[in-house]
């Protein structure tokens, strides 16, 4: 037995001093691990001071009790007798100390080396169907709802039958919620008493933050300090103590694993266990169930791809013939690249927007899900960033509802034009995630208009007489052209002598109207120019 656990023992066997009790917490009271009252922190003193002959004497300040570690952490020190009751008390004596001789270095052995050499990883479960419906029956018990998959008003504008599972629907707006919750719900008692800590600004850290407060799990988030207020707020919403801390994301980690070691929590990072990817999984089955005689199924994916392996994995089994296709970004086509190469790619040297692709590029590609993709996936595509603004913009347009890029991915892989052979067809596709800050989906919104043609820049010459400009706001007022911004510059270096230059930045219907609009334009401006998008 070790000092730490000798030291507990006689602390038990001691009749003289009281026990500390803990404080307990209610349901109303915020719960936070770091908090000690005054009198956990200082034991009440005797009466003779520090040095009475009573007195109890602790390692450090005079009067100062050690902290108590709960019974269960005795087995970090490896006191497995103190909590079975088999508690062996040593006498100690104190004897002058040997005399030193020098001794030659030892030599290395082979038994030695080879017994430093870490010792094998447990095999990863691999997922099972029977996975993907015990957890299905799990969520039906839970809060996470049963999202719908409804008849999409784009099937007329793309010749095909599209279904949109929307994912969105859920609490915290993401589909990463049906694996989170399975994956809180494995846990051991004593891990969810001790808690949990996420340190990624992610779909998968909401579902955390949001299902472990309703399991009553504590939970932490680690987040750089220059994340946004409004994400900061949203996740002490959800329940989750959020401590912010350094200036990247991989202070956070760093920060999130050394607190994870200190207190007992568990770190928990977007895996290919079985557990997640069974809860994910069950889009597959409602996907099914939902919608009969399905030709596709069509999953964004990117990062981990976890969505994509366990939607696969239960929509090839119900029917073989249901065609599963994978859509990522053109920018980050990690799983196309891991096919072409035959092995899951940890780094990918690409340059991709962290803003629009934040959920897609914290993760890497397991060896579990890449296999399941390669076995099960008929077809992976990339789609460019063009098509995933135009598509978030249909969506605002025909669905009434904002998603972000990851949502967005299905949808763009259609309106791009890369799946001619699902013409005439019933196409599923799973709206992932609309979580997104309103300036950025104001500013994709934006962006989508000028890469739709319905927005223009032009610039033309007009001269110093009294009316000029009257004369061109009435051009665009009988085109029936909406006026976003107009610029009048008079000293611009580009302007002839005696006119001014002016900039105007119009909305229009449709391509028709914008034809119409130009052609109108150069008949009665000569020094009319267009600025690209």
């Amino acid at each position: 037995m070790n000092f730490a656990a000798q030291f507990f023992a006689n602390f038990a066997t001691d009749g003289s001093q009281p026990q500390e009790t803990r404080r307990g917490f209610s349901d109303s009271e915020e719960y936070d691990p770091f908090w000690q009252s005054a009198e956990q922190r200082l034991g009440s003193r005797p009466a003779g001071g520090p040095c009475a002959k009573d007195a109890r004497l602790a390692n450090g300040p005079a009067g100062r009790r050690s902290t108590l570690i709960c019974p269960e952490r005795l087995k970090d020190f490896g006191a497995e007798e103190y909590l079975n009751g088999d508690v062996k008390v040593f006498e100690t004596s104190v004897s002058e100390p040997a005399e030193v001789q020098l001794m030659s270095p030892p030599k290395a052995s082979a038994k030695k080396s080879a017994e430093s050499k870490p010792a094998p990883q447990a095999a990863l479960e691999h997922l099972r169907f029977e996975d993907i419906s015990a957890a299905a029956f799990r969520l039906q018990q839970s809060s996470v709802q049963r999202t719908p998959c409804t008849y999409s008003r784009l099937s007329k504008q793309y010749g095909m039958e599209i279904y949109l599972k929307k994912e969105l629907l859920h609490y915290t707006g993401s589909v990463r919620e049906r694996g989170v919750l399975c994956l809180l719900s494995s846990l051991t008692q004593d891990q969810q008493r001790k808690g949990v800590i996420v340190a990624t600004d992610c779909n998968f850290s909401m579902a955390v933050a949001h299902h472990a407060a309703e399991m009553r799990i504590p939970v932490f988030v680690i987040m750089p300090a220059h994340s946004s207020p409004p994400r900061l707020r949203m996740y002490r919403d959800y329940g989750a103590m959020v401590i912010s801390y350094g200036s990247a994301a991989r202070d956070s980690s760093t920060h999130a694993r050394h607190l994870a070691k200190e207190n007992g929590y568990l770190c928990l990072e977007e895996d290919e266990s079985a557990v997640y990817l069974a809860g994910l999984g069950t889009v597959g089955l409602e996907i099914y169930d939902q919608v009969p005689a399905l030709d596709a199924v069509i999953v964004p994916t990117g990062g981990s791809c976890a969505v994509l392996a366990g939607a696969a994995l239960a929509i090839k089994h119900l029917n073989p013939r249901t065609a599963v296709i994978g859509v990522e970004p053109e920018e980050f086509p990690l799983l196309l690249q891991s096919l072409k190469t035959g092995s899951p790619i940890s780094d990918l040297h690409c340059n991709p927007n962290k803003k629009l692709y934040r959920d897609l590029l914290d993760h890497s590609l397991g060896t579990h899900t890449f296999e399941l993709a390669k076995t099960l996936v008929d077809k992976v595509i990339s789609v460019r960033e063009s098509d995933a603004l135009l598509a978030m913009l249909r969506f605002q347009e025909f669905e009434r509802s904002s998603v972000d890029t990851e949502g967005a991915l299905g949808v763009a892989a259609i309106l791009a034009g890369q799946l001619p052979e699902l013409k005439g067809k019933r196409v599923a596709v799973v709206v992932s995630s609309a979580n997104m800050e309103l300036d950025l989906v104001l500013q994709c919104v934006e962006r989508a208009l000028v890469l739709d043609d319905r927005v223009f820049r032009f610039t033309v010459q007009l001269t110093d007489w009294p009316g000029d400009m009257t004369k061109l706001l009435d051009l665009l007022t009988r085109e029936d052209v909406r006026l976003l911004d107009v610029c009048h510059r008079r000293y611009s270096a580009k302007a002839e002598l005696f006119k001014a230059q002016v900039e105007c930045v119009v909305e229009m219907r449709d391509k028709s109207q914008n034809s119409q609009l130009r052609r109108t334009l150069s008949e009665r401006y000569p020094s009319l120019r267009w600025l690209e998008r």
